[in-house]
């Protein structure tokens, strides 16, 4: 035990008892503070932080029950030993009270203060390791709970990932018996179609793959300021070729867009595409419009700016639409690997923003993304 990382505050009126103390305390090793009262220990105490107080009963100015029972106010984990002369039997029943770790008696034998010294730094030294011993069984306990969420997540995630591979699978084989009908009957109408579902089918495993990496990637946001022309017309690209065959037609408002964005580009494209894959099923699970339109609008409002995307699709009622950004949730209506918009959320929050969604069932949805024109 390194005795020197242990500090001591003395308190005696009598300079004597204060000097003998002192010495055989240095002696064996401790640090050493000196008070010749209460008050001026108190004082001291808030200033050193001593590892234990030695203190005399009886002092003027502030006694060694008074001082006691302040020091324990302010760190009740701090020993206090008391000095007691004979006769002060009553004042040392009241100290134990008060939460004393020991008592030595006048004159002080060496040995005996030497033995609750030690005492009461060993006491020290239990708490700490009890201290730092809890300290790591609940990290530990902390780290099994986030490995259980973490397992549990996988679960799900395999589950989910599983179905919905399933189903493309069948999606893809479906093309491909359509367009090998086609071919061997040199119908040029059934291998378009059949080539058609293949590619639909594709382009989904490649967001499903996107979905999975940004779930599981950890990277730091880059913002760096980006071309809102640039930005738009890449996703204008994107959905052009997402609606290739299909009768949804897209649109763009951006007369009241700043010339710049602040954001991590391809972080809030991804966002942005995933809200639009999600606008894009809405519209083909709905039967009973032929043509769909899905709207992109951008523009400033005050200090905010306001990204919405409006489709005339299938819509949601309440129980789906206050789940739709949960992790894995995905419903008939909206078809999905269950990854999408809980991605999306995150990367909107990650550029302190919001997001928020209205719908009406076989009217269509609106999200709108709130984010800071300000950094």
């Amino acid at each position: 035990m390194d005795k020197t990382q242990f500090s001591i505050l003395v308190v005696d009126d009598e300079a004597d008892i204060r000097e003998v103390l002192e010495i055989t305390l240095v002696d064996i090793g401790y640090t050493v503070f000196l008070a010749e009262d209460g008050k001026a220990a108190l004082d001291l105490f808030g200033k050193k932080h001593p590892s234990i107080v030695i203190t005399d009963i009886k002092m003027p100015v502030m006694g060694g029950i008074e001082l006691l029972r302040q020091v324990k106010q302010q760190s009740p984990d701090t020993p206090v030993i008391m000095i007691t002369g004979h006769g002060d039997m009553d004042l040392t029943i009241s100290s134990l009270k008060f939460g004393a770790a020991d008592f030595i008696t006048k004159p002080v034998n060496v040995d005996m203060l030497e033995l609750a010294v030690t005492k009461a730094v060993d006491k020290i030294i239990a708490e700490q390791k009890l201290v730092e011993y809890t300290r790591k069984l609940e990290m530990l306990v902390l780290e099994k709970s986030k490995l259980t969420s973490h397992l549990s997540s996988l679960g799900l995630m395999i589950g989910t990932v599983s179905h919905n591979i399933k189903g493309l699978l069948t999606n893809l084989d479906g093309g491909l018996y359509i367009a090998r009908s086609g071919m061997k009957k040199n119908n040029i109408a059934d291998m378009a179609e059949g080539l058609d579902l293949l590619a639909q089918a594709v382009e989904k495993i490649k967001q499903m793959i996107m979905d999975i990496l940004m779930y599981s990637k950890d990277r730091q946001m880059n913002k760096q300021p980006v071309s809102t022309r640039q930005f738009l017309a890449d996703i204008e690209n994107t959905m052009a070729m997402k609606l290739a065959g299909h009768a949804i037609e897209f649109g763009m408002v951006s007369d009241q867009a700043p010339q710049t964005l602040h954001i991590d580009a391809a972080f809030m494209m991804s966002a942005l595409v995933n809200i639009l894959d999600n606008a894009v099923d809405a519209c083909l699970e709905d039967r009973e419009k032929s043509e769909h339109q899905i709207i992109l609008s951008v523009e400033t409002r005050q200090d905010q700016l306001v990204m919405e995307i409006k489709d005339d699709g299938c819509g949601m009622d309440v129980e789906t639409k206050e789940k739709i950004f949960d992790l894995f949730f995905s419903s008939k209506q909206v078809k999905g690997t269950g990854f999408g918009l809980f991605i999306a959320r995150n990367i909107i929050a990650q550029h302190r923003g919001t997001i928020t969604v209205d719908s009406i069932k076989r009217r269509g949805t609106t999200f709108t993304v709130f984010l800071p024109l300000t950094e």
